[in-house]
């Protein structure tokens, strides 16, 4: 399914892989664990969990680069999509079809986090001559690691933000948040489905009105935001800068839903749409955000938007 659908399937469908072709991927996610190992005398240790999907990233990876087709067809799920750094969105048959333009090199800081049985890699490498920060997704489906989305976008220099004098500047108009404040165009198909919307409506609330506490209570400790052309923004950055914007009576430009996909892998769901800003305040962008249930409650776990360019 293109992105720029609104609906998504009624059920996941899950590939299936013959046992020829599953000695095959595991032969090779093992000669990737073992070029980890190698490769990264100096790291950190690499928890038992996330090492099968660092190994799955790297396997990846290396079937891009050598334009290996069918080593890459067997890592990737059937709703896999890519977005470049231009913000343009590939679905899968057009990622394979075009390998070569894909083409990264390998990432020396790619970090791992599991949620459930979903899993995200991220970091920095060098795509097409640039840089570029990335997040891959995986999802467990029949016992392996799949990939769901790589997305990758275009950062500031990570210098230390500058603090905003807080100046009143009068009255300013507030913009009216219907879309997605309100309501947003995507069907729901679950009650964890259900409840990852109405708390991304809850976060989005908390920024049209300045209520930096509540947005917090929806957002991950280890939250980290990546906006095309911008530093990356911690959860207690983003805190700051809400607050500033209640002291100057700033109004927030708050990005309508164009088009939505949300996929749920028990405590974990990734969450993947189509922002415009109303009035053309800036670019439309496709935003990707990771989920986790923790004590019973659905918290934003990372931000990535990029500019469609």
């Amino acid at each position: 399914m293109k992105l720029g659908e609104t609906e998504t399937p009624a059920a996941m469908p899950r590939p299936s892989i013959s046992c020829r072709w599953r000695g095959v991927l595991v032969t090779g996610l093992f000669s990737a664990a073992a070029a980890l190992s190698a490769a990264q005398p100096q790291a950190q240790p690499i928890a038992a969990d996330e090492a099968p999907v660092l190994a799955a990233d790297m396997a990846l990876g290396e079937a891009i680069r050598t334009s290996d087709k069918a080593a890459a067809r067997r890592l990737l799920a059937l709703q896999f999509s890519f977005i470049d750094a231009e913000g343009r969105s590939h679905v899968r048959r057009e990622f394979l079809s075009d390998l070569k333009g894909a083409g990264s090199a390998p990432s020396d800081d790619a970090k791992v986090r599991i949620y459930g049985l979903l899993a995200m890699v991220t970091g920095h490498r060098n795509s097409r001559d640039t840089e570029v920060f990335f997040l891959d997704i995986w999802a467990k489906q029949r016992g392996a690691w799949r990939a769901l989305l790589i997305q990758e976008v275009s950062l500031a220099p990570a210098d230390p933000p500058t603090a905003a004098v807080a100046t009143r500047t009068g009255e300013q108009p507030q913009m009216e948040c219907r879309n997605p404040c309100q309501v947003i165009p995507y069907r729901v198909r679950s009650p964890a489905e259900q409840e990852i919307v109405t708390t991304f409506q809850e976060i989005e609330k908390a920024v049209a009105a300045h209520d930096a506490a509540e947005w917090g209570k929806h957002v991950a400790d280890e939250f980290v935001r990546y906006t095309t052309g911008q530093a990356p923004a911690t959860k207690a950055d983003r805190i700051a800068t809400i607050e500033r914007q209640k002291e100057t009576d700033a109004a927030a430009a708050i990005g309508e839903v164009q088009a939505m996909r949300l996929a749920v892998y028990g405590d974990g769901a990734a969450m993947v749409a189509t922002h415009a800003v109303p009035d053309n305040a800036r670019p439309p962008y496709r935003a990707t955000s990771v989920w986790v249930r923790r004590n019973g409650q659905w918290q934003m776990a990372i931000s990535v938007r990029t500019d469609v360019k």
